[in-house]
C-alpha cells in the first residue's frame, strides 16, 4: 500500500469520525466508569451508524478508497490500540474482584506493555487488530448495559427490542475473535466490499437504517 493511498484526502473524514467513536467511548468508560442508560446508548451507536451509512450510500468511491487504505493503516492503528490498552487497564483498575486486588500491578504492566508493544512490533495489520480488540470492550459495554436494564426494568415496561443489544453484542465478539486470530479475512472482506460501489451503498442503507431505528428506540420505547 502506498503512502499517498495512506494520507488521501478521502480518509480524513472517516478519520474524524473514528476519533469521535473512540472519545465518545473512552468518555463513557473514563468519565461515568462504564455505565450509560440504554437509551443514551441507543441514541449514541445509532448517531455513528447514521452517520457512516449516510456518508457511504452519498460517497461510496471515496469511503471504498478509505476502507482499502484501512487494514495497514497506521495512523488508526495506533488510536485504536492505544485507546483500547487505556480502557482495558481501566477496567483491570475499577474491578473490585479480591482474588486480583494485590496483583494488579502486574496487570497493569503485562497489558500495558503488550498494547504498547503492538504499536511497535506488530504493525502489520495493527489497524484491524486495535479494532477487534477495542469493539470487544465495546461489547462488554453493550451486553452490560442491556443486562442493567434487563434486571431493573419492570416486566410489564421492559421492551423486547433490547435483544437488538444482546445479538450484537455477541455478533461483535466472535466477529472480533475470528479478526484477532486472522486479521487478513478484513482485508478479504474489504476487497470484495468495494469491489462493486452498489454493495458500499446496499451496506451503507442497511446502517442508516438500523442507525435510525436504535435513535428512535432510544427516543420513544427505552425511554419509558
Amino acid at each position: 500500500m502506498t503512502s499517498s493511498t495512506n494520507e488521501s484526502p478521502a480518509t480524513k473524514p472517516l478519520f474524524a469520525i473514528l476519533l469521535a467513536f473512540v472519545g465518545a467511548f473512552l468518555y463513557i468508560a473514563f468519565a461515568q466508569k462504564n455505565e450509560i442508560s440504554i437509551s443514551n446508548l441507543s441514541m449514541l451507536l445509532g448517531g455513528f451508524l447514521v452517520v457512516v451509512g449516510g456518508y457511504s450510500v452519498a460517497k461510496p468511491k471515496e469511503v471504498g478508497q478509505a476502507l482499502r487504505a484501512f487494514p495497514r493503516a497506521n495512523a488508526p492503528g495506533y488510536v485504536l490500540m492505544l485507546a483500547a490498552t487505556a480502557w482495558f487497564l481501566w477496567n483491570i483498575h475499577t474491578e473490585e474482584m479480591e482474588d486480583y486486588k494485590d496483583i494488579k500491578h502486574l496487570f497493569y504492566l503485562g497489558f500495558g506493555l503488550v498494547g504498547i508493544g503492538s504499536c511497535v512490533y506488530l504493525r502489520d495489520f495493527l489497524a484491524v487488530r486495535g479494532m477487534a480488540v477495542f469493539m470487544l470492550l465495546l461489547a462488554r459495554l453493550i451486553l452490560d448495559t442491556q443486562r442493567i436494564y434487563m434486571f431493573d426494568t419492570p416486566v410489564e415496561t421492559m421492551s423486547q427490542w433490547r435483544l437488538i443489544f444482546a445479538i450484537w453484542g455477541y455478533a461483535i465478539v466472535l466477529m472480533s475473535m475470528w479478526m484477532i486470530i486472522s486479521p487478513w479475512r478484513m482485508r478479504d472482506m474489504i476487497h470484495w466490499l468495494t469491489a462493486e460501489p452498489s454493495r458500499l451503498r446496499i451496506k451503507g442503507g442497511f446502517r442508516l437504517c438500523l442507525g435510525l431505528l436504535l435513535i428512535v428506540l432510544g427516543l420513544t420505547v427505552f425511554r419509558v
